[in-house]
């Protein structure tokens, strides 16, 4: 199996109302790098974004696509700040940052429809 370079097996691909909204929130919040963008007529086609080196696929709707958003778990290296950012870009809160079993750990939707697990773990050692 041939995968191109910078995807994964298996990718989210997001239908969104708002996708260049999308764009500055995921940029904003965790860093995201672009890496694929298409704009027609002022409508966001294909796009391609990665946070920390996994790839999000997104496009806004059509009449023949639908919105479908999703929910994502995101590790990133401080949670408390990325929750804050998130909650700063206008995200509402799902689940309190808070010391979890498996690390420190919150969730956020977006304005977009999505939900955003947001993990970071302090000593990787600690949670295997």
């Amino acid at each position: 199996m041939n995968i191109p370079e910078g995807h994964q097996a298996v990718m989210p691909y997001l239908m969104l109302d708002d996708a260049a909204g999308f764009i500055e929130f995921i940029k904003d919040v965790f860093g995201a790098e672009i890496t694929q963008q298409s704009i027609r007529d002022g409508v966001v086609g294909h796009c391609e974004a990665s946070i920390g080196g996994s790839t999000i696929m997104f496009s806004n709707t059509r009449e023949q696509w639908k919105a479908a958003t999703a929910n994502m778990f995101v590790y990133v290296s401080d949670a408390d700040e990325a929750y804050e950012k998130a909650m700063m870009a206008g995200a509402n809160n799902v689940m309190e940052i808070a010391d979890l079993d498996y690390g420190r750990s919150g969730g956020v939707a977006d304005p977009f429809g999505n939900v955003w697990w947001i993990t970071s773990i302090a000593d990787p050692g600690e949670f295997e």
